[in-house]
């Protein structure tokens, strides 16, 4: 086991893991001297690394440049998250640097998220919640301006059905919806059994509300565009917890406005953080909801995420290779 009071653990940004002390880095001490801090800029990360032995990170971005200034003494990365297209993972292979990830922390709360983004949308409560000032006008206690849909019957496409894909069927499932996923060329056909696999054109056609949880990768790029939201039922919802790029954000924004999709729900978007001037974040159409990338930040996901980077760094120091990338 290699001696852990000899290493020197800098996390970057640790202000996306607690939140006025929600969650206890300290534990992190156990494998030496900790260095925290809340927020690190593009600039600050090479000079921050300097001396550094375990890098921890959620959204920084270490690329050759960065790995290059912490020297030879950085031996292991740690994504505090699932993706890892913020490490550049050839870099680190080169440089002989460990790189793990933590997977499977947020199921629950991604697939919580997802039917909260779901269901104000198809009972426009966010909508009657902001308007009391109106219940007087009403003859009867009950407002119809909002047209509210049951899922119940309703037909649930999942785009990615691994552990989260599953949990988001499950649910679905509990609400009386029907239950697809999309066919891809890397995922196993359907064997009848489970769940249907349906290919893209019918998988889009077929689907009242898609649901996307599959990496981001060129054969998943923009998969949301103009052709493939044509193919939609008039009045189909659009459910992003995945990644932002998954969409082309300019083709929803159209079906949004021209009244051929009913809703979307995003937590992610192509750009994080966005600009002020985003078109998304401008427009404020009553059918679309977005929400800043908290799908994953439930507070048992943050303790079962910490358990998992600490797993890690055991793993490591004890010659070890738990969730090792590289």
């Amino acid at each position: 086991m290699t001696d852990a009071t000899s290493h020197q653990l800098v996390f970057l940004d640790a202000a996306t893991m607690a939140c006025d002390g929600d969650i206890d880095l300290r534990v992190l001490e156990k494998f030496g001297t900790l260095t925290e801090y809340a927020i690190t800029v593009p600039g600050e990360t090479a000079q921050r690394l300097i001396g550094s032995t375990i890098a921890l990170t959620n959204k920084v971005v270490i690329g050759a440049r960065e790995m290059d200034a912490a020297g030879a003494s950085l031996k292991l990365i740690v994504v505090c998250a699932t993706g890892t297209n913020n490490i550049d993972l050839e870099a680190a292979s080169e440089r002989k640097i460990g790189v793990c990830n933590v997977s499977g922390y947020s199921t629950a709360g991604v697939a919580q998220h997802v039917f909260a983004l779901l269901l104000n949308l198809v009972t426009h409560c966010h909508r009657y919640v902001s308007e009391p000032e109106k219940w007087a006008d009403s003859p009867v206690f009950t407002r119809m301006n909002f047209p509210i849909i049951e899922l119940n019957g309703k037909m649930l496409g999942i785009a990615g059905y691994g552990a989260i894909g599953r949990k988001v069927a499950e649910v679905g499932r509990a609400l009386g919806m029907n239950v697809q996923a999309l066919q891809r060329s890397s995922s196993a056909p359907s064997d009848g059994a489970a769940i249907a696999r349906v290919q893209l054109k019918e998988f889009f056609e077929s689907s009242d509300v898609i649901s996307l949880h599959c990496p981001l990768s060129p054969e998943t790029e923009k998969m949301i565009n103009a052709e493939s939201l044509s193919w939609m039922r008039p009045g189909g919802f659009i459910i992003n917890t995945g990644r932002g790029g998954l969409v082309d954000e300019g083709a929803l924004l159209e079906a949004l406005n021209n009244g051929h999709l009913g809703g979307a729900g995003l937590d992610v978007l192509s750009v994080e953080p966005p600009p002020t001037n985003h078109p998304l974040l401008t427009t404020r159409l009553p059918n679309l909801l977005i929400t800043p990338h908290i799908a994953w930040s439930a507070i048992e996901s943050r303790h079962l995420l910490i358990d998992g980077v600490m797993t890690n760094i055991r793993s490591f120091l004890d010659g070890g290779s738990a969730n090792r990338l590289v």
